[in-house]
């Protein structure tokens, strides 16, 4: 049973100095220092229960976003939390409709980070109350009450809320078994952090990873060359918003048996939609905090279902392999009913802030037993990273001043 009057909402800008060791490195982002802006919810339901959400940022930029969560916070504060999952399509609109911030947006940038931290708090609470991890508690969910997350306005010329019930009403034939499965098995992981521009050569292996860094014809000639490798995928060849530029390289590269995999920097669910209308990518990639939260990565896995295009989602960072696990564990027990050609990016960073941290066994993620959305960090990191009071920021910015 939910339930409780949200009282309070906190945001801390928290930095890990990853720059250091070029963890992350790529080539547009030479020098990340892995962050997130933290969100804390607090109620005053007895069960004392807090619900915790983040956003992955590279550093500079994150005091934007926690900004953007201040701005957006009188919307969820003093609200009973029953109402907020009741309607939660309202209170996803609410947020993302704000009659003055959705200008510097809308559903994308730093407000959109913002939102999406947010609602991934919002939704830790809601699975803590319900004593189940999230991935399960969206599994049990009635088809109806989880379409009733999603926002389908933009998006109903490619997907119905009918069509989408459907999709969900085929996913309960062997969901149980699928559901072993995972528990058994995990859900297949590859890594891509091998591949770090900043780290030596003798670290790295074969990878095929753009990051943005090539015009339409480039990225054609690049990998028409290289089709001898035969590679999976080449993925965000140009520019992420550049829908149009993907289909032009997915035509050329489909013949060749290569395939187009983007969507870590794509803003929201109108610009999944449109390049899975325009043929541009054979491989989707969802982002468990560029999207707003897990409703609208919902109405993304089911798109995707539709154009049956495998989900193969980004993580690594501060906290998305923690997140994004469950959006995947659910999509394959409940809406694609297939491994085929998916596996979900895993990077060994990180992982030990976190009190839930992700469970890898035999290349695979296994499903989180605890309660929520595994977003919790250890209150002692948080303190020693914030930024720029933390110890660790108090050290080096004292030594970059000397």
């Amino acid at each position: 049973m939910v339930c409780g009057r949200i009282s309070r909402l906190s945001v801390r800008d928290v930095r890990f100095p990853t720059s250091l060791g070029s963890h992350g490195s790529d080539a547009m982002h030479t020098d990340p220092d892995y962050s997130a802006a933290y969100v804390v919810l607090e109620t005053d339901a007895e069960d004392g229960l807090q619900g915790y959400g983040i956003t992955f940022t590279l550093g500079k930029g994150t005091e934007v976003v926690v900004c953007a969560v201040n701005a957006l916070a009188h919307h969820v504060l003093n609200r009973d939390l029953r109402d907020i999952v009741g309607d939660f399509r309202g209170f996803y609109r609410q947020l993302t409709s704000d009659g003055q911030l959705r200008w510097i947006g809308p559903e994308k940038g730093a407000v959109h980070l913002a939102t999406a931290a947010i609602l991934n708090a919002v939704w830790d609470l809601w699975a803590k109350q319900e004593g189940k991890p999230l991935w399960k508690l969206l599994v049990d969910m009635d088809p109806r009450m989880l379409l009733s997350c999603i926002d389908f306005r933009y998006i109903t010329d490619v997907l119905t809320e009918e069509e989408a019930y459907e999709i969900l009403q085929k996913g309960q034939v062997g969901k149980k078994e699928r559901e072993g499965q995972m528990l058994t098995h995990g859900y297949p992981a590859y890594t891509t952090s091998c591949a770090w521009l900043g780290y030596s050569d003798d670290t790295l292996k074969q990878m095929m990873d753009a990051n943005q860094r090539w015009d339409v014809p480039e990225a054609v000639e690049w990998m028409s060359s290289l089709a001898e490798f035969k590679p999976l995928w080449i993925e965000e060849p140009t520019s992420p918003d550049d829908i149009l530029g993907h289909a032009t390289i997915s035509k050329a590269l489909v013949p060749l048996g290569i395939g187009v995999a983007t969507g870590e920097q794509c803003h929201n669910r109108v610009i999944f939609k449109q390049l899975l209308q325009a043929q541009a990518l054979q491989f989707l990639q969802i982002d468990s905090c560029r999207l707003g939260s897990v409703n609208e990565n919902l109405s993304v896995l089911l798109m995707a279902k539709k154009f049956e295009i495998p989900v193969c989602p980004h993580a690594g960072g501060v906290g998305l392999c923690e997140l994004v696990q469950h959006l995947i564990i659910f999509d394959f027990i409940s809406v694609s009913a297939s491994l085929e050609n998916r596996m979900c990016e895993y990077v060994d960073h990180l992982h030990e802030h976190f009190k839930y941290p992700v469970i890898i066994k035999n290349a695979s993620y296994m499903p989180p037993q605890d309660a929520g959305y595994s977003t919790e960090m250890k209150a002692g990191s948080v303190k020693k990273h914030q930024y720029p009071d933390g110890e660790v920021w108090k050290k080096l910015l004292a030594a970059q001043g000397n």
